[in-house]
């Protein structure tokens, strides 16, 4: 599960959500440049189309972030059962001082 957090990077980010300003700016010029119907039904696809996909990769960023926080959790569980395990860190039940004898 831990190993899909890390597969889009940066730039394909920037990228996804520069197209998806990009269709709803196409949008708006086709509102303003194309008349008649053609002009509105571009309008509605292009904005919808580019409005759509930004709310889709918003809620792809905050699944994405919410493995990133899993899989750091499961980081630190791991490495504190280690320590637990470790032989080196048990600690010894106390002694108590010998009596002269």
């Amino acid at each position: 599960m831990a190993g899909n957090v890390e597969h889009v990077s940066p730039r394909g980010r920037i990228v996804a959500f520069g197209s998806a300003a990009a269709l709803v700016v196409a949008g708006g010029a086709c509102a303003v440049l194309v008349s008649g119907i053609t002009g509105e039904i571009l309008t509605i696809v292009l904005m919808s189309a580019g409005l759509a996909g930004g709310l889709l990769l918003v809620f792809l960023e905050i699944g994405l972030e919410e493995e990133r926080d899993l899989a750091r959790d499961e980081e630190r569980r791991r490495k504190r059962e280690a320590r637990a395990l470790d032989p080196r860190r048990r600690s010894r039940l106390p002694t108590r001082p010998r009596r002269p004898g």
